[in-house]
């Protein structure tokens, strides 16, 4: 298992302004992502080092968004304000998680405007929706991976998750900082401070600095 890609929402109205900073921060251009047919959600993507992306993802006026678990968490982010929804996990063997979490995993697809396809598996996102601080996980079908749609320049620094960090392990039955390389996972208590449990912070690595996006 390994730190796949981070998720940033956006409502459908904001989401071009959120591509552009958040790309401007990163110093890499988005690319269109095209949609989530079965979720009733779009996103742009953008590369990052070690073989990881950053997705900025936004609800659609669409079925899907309110019959799909990833759509309703995307909604559920976007009235809230936006912001990081999530990290992903991705794995070569889903059945070990399927196994854990006693469901099946769905697959996935969405298409390029260049006409490729990406095609996953993915579980957990009922998860992620009761606790924001858990990730979900996805094994790639396709070969092609938006890690790879340009040049990358950023890398994940740090995550800074406030949350129960026991939930996660007793899960995956590691400690989560075993897959992350060397991206640094941070803990904290939800207080008055960290009212919001989930992603509160990710730093980037960027040309000798680093870049706070909350």
């Amino acid at each position: 298992m390994r730190l796949d890609h981070v998720s940033y929402v956006a409502s459908h109205d904001q989401i071009s302004d959120v591509v552009n900073r958040i790309g401007s921060q990163i110093g890499t251009a988005f690319i269109d992502g095209g949609i989530h047919p079965k979720f009733g959600t779009r996103n742009f993507t953008a590369p990052l080092l070690n073989g990881q992306y950053i997705e900025v993802v936004c609800p659609m006026d669409h079925p899907a968004t309110d019959e799909s678990p990833f759509g309703r968490a995307v909604k559920k982010k976007a009235e809230e304000g936006g912001g990081w929804l999530t990290w992903v996990i991705s794995t070569n063997n889903i059945t070990k998680i399927q196994e854990k979490l006693n469901r099946s995993a769905i697959i996935a697809t969405r298409k390029l405007p260049n006409g490729v396809e990406l095609e996953w598996k993915q579980i957990g996102v009922l998860s992620t929706l009761e606790d924001p601080a858990i990730p979900f996980f996805i094994e790639w079908i396709s070969k092609n991976h938006p890690s790879q749609t340009s040049i990358a320049v950023a890398s994940i620094k740090t995550i800074l998750i406030v949350g129960d960090q026991n939930k996660l392990e007793k899960l995956l039955g590691i400690y989560p900082e075993s897959i992350l390389g060397d991206v640094d996972l941070k803990w904290i208590n939800q207080s008055d401070q960290h009212p919001i449990i989930g992603i509160e912070e990710i730093e980037f690595r960027l040309n000798f600095n680093n870049i706070k996006i909350n």
